[in-house]
């Protein structure tokens, strides 16, 4: 059960947040400017360094890197659809829709050590590269458009992205930051997963779910159904060697991203809806994971 216990971490540290934000002096105030300082410092810190650190070699990889941008347009489509259901809650909708195809990176890379090595951490570090463009795109629209902001505006603006471009542009140009500016980036982004997370829990409310329970339902069978099963019919169907089947089956697979939650917080979403999304996806991700990688 080893991958079991890899999202274990995760889901206490969400509990930890959830217990210091109600039981102790450290109460919403101080974690609403725990969440900016996250959104707009730590996560773009931590993406735009890993990104520039992860040689990129899309020629050697093609299928896979086109198998897991599939999976990723298919995890958008999918939600976007759901909001054509009568009776769909539309801020709920466009703060939680992006839970269906955001993925945590921080387990991709540590299961994909444990899976294929180096070479399964460089064939994850190119999916996150090509994916997370995508899923920052295809989050920030509906929440912009449900609150009536210019979309371009909002993406131009959104620190996730540009630090994701940033990242992209640099590691082209082939750009080495000197050792003592890596070092540091590097510190400032390990705080960005726990205070992350700890953020989720301190915005939980248990009971934000039963707004709306069927969307909510919906959108974790994409996460961790629809698209699995999906990485299993592309990678057949490309022939993609057995290694790059369980990466991208693995990545299919994977609990959401924690930041979701800071991005809805932070654009007027529902933002308790989707702190109870991450931390559903984080404990069924506990028992999908392992059950997906069995298949193969």
């Amino acid at each position: 059960m080893p991958d079991v216990l890899l999202l274990l971490p995760d889901a206490l540290l969400i509990l930890c947040g959830f217990l210091v934000c109600r039981y102790t002096a450290l109460d919403r105030p101080v974690w609403e400017a725990a969440e900016k300082l996250v959104y707009y410092l730590l996560f773009p810190v931590l993406l735009f360094n890993s990104i520039v650190r992860t040689p990129l070699q899309p020629s050697e990889t093609l299928s896979l890197a086109g198998a897991g941008i599939t999976v990723v347009l298919a995890g958008i489509a999918l939600a976007y659809a759901l909001k054509l259901w009568p009776g769909v809650d539309a801020r709920a909708h466009a703060s939680g829709a992006q839970v269906a195809f955001r993925f945590n990176s921080y387990v991709a890379l540590a299961l994909a050590e444990r899976l294929q090595g180096a070479q399964g951490v460089a064939w994850v570090a190119l999916l996150v590269a090509l994916c997370v463009p995508l899923c920052n795109v295809g989050a920030v629209f509906p929440l912009a458009r449900h609150g009536g902001q210019g979309l371009a505006r909002e993406l131009a603006r959104n620190p996730l992205i540009l630090s994701t471009v940033a990242g992209l542009i640099a590691n082209l140009a082939g750009l080495k930051l000197p050792e003592p500016a890596a070092v540091t980036l590097h510190r400032i982004g390990l705080a960005a997963l726990p205070l992350g997370l700890m953020a989720v829990g301190a915005g939980l409310r248990f009971g934000a779910l039963k707004d709306a329970p069927v969307l909510a339902g919906a959108l974790i069978a994409i996460r961790h159904a629809a698209l699995p099963l999906l990485s299993l019919g592309l990678g057949r169907w490309l022939g993609l060697p057995a290694g790059q089947q369980m990466v991208l089956t693995m990545f299919a697979a994977l609990p959401t991203a924690s930041s979701c939650y800071v991005l809805a917080a932070r654009m007027g979403g529902h933002a308790a809806f989707v702190a109870g999304l991450v931390t559903l996806s984080t404990l069924v991700g506990m028992l999908s994971l392992p059950f997906w990688l069995a298949l193969l």
